[in-house]
């Protein structure tokens, strides 16, 4: 599905209401900190990056990404009360999210491998929404099955093997 002309000036106004929202809270927390703004995956995606030091970028992250979440969806809130629109912008800190990617793609692929090898499920550690969407296109890439189980903050991804 691609994104029309007029879809992505949507998602562009988004993501400059999420921009603005998000230098205001910079200069109220005196962090420093530029923001881009990207279309992916048909919506908005902003990184807060570091000017020089990214660690300074870190308490918006939090412990296992915490701080990220509920900035991501005041964001989103903001973005909301002017476009009167339930936005799906993805918020990213000092490349947390993009780490965080590249782990879970090598613990997805640890499972994918296992669950071959041995024939049975492999059942993960609980994961966020974000976190567990990783999973489930990284195994649905390698051509299995995976399915959420359990109930937040507990819900988790389990690997099928198959049949």
């Amino acid at each position: 599905m691609s994104v029309t002309t007029e879809d992505r000036s949507v998602l562009e106004e988004e993501g400059e209401i999420a921009a603005d929202y998000l230098e205001e809270l910079l200069d109220i927390a005196d962090l420093d900190g530029d923001i881009d703004i990207d279309v992916d995956h048909d919506r908005p995606a902003l990184a807060v990056v570091a000017e020089e030091d990214s660690d300074g970028l870190r308490p918006l992250v939090g412990k296992k990404g915490e701080v990220l979440e509920a900035l991501q969806e005041l964001t989103r809130l903001a973005v909301q009360t002017k476009t009167g629109n339930r936005s799906r912008l993805m918020l990213d800190v000092a490349g947390y999210r993009q780490e965080r990617k590249a782990v879970l793609t090598s613990l997805a692929e640890q499972a994918i491998e296992k669950a071959k090898s041995d024939g049975e499920d492999v059942a993960l550690a609980a994961m966020n929404p974000f976190e567990r969407k990783i999973v489930h296109d990284v195994v649905a890439a390698a051509g299995l099955v995976s399915d959420s189980e359990g109930v937040e903050p507990n819900r988790h991804v389990v690997v099928r093997a198959g049949s």
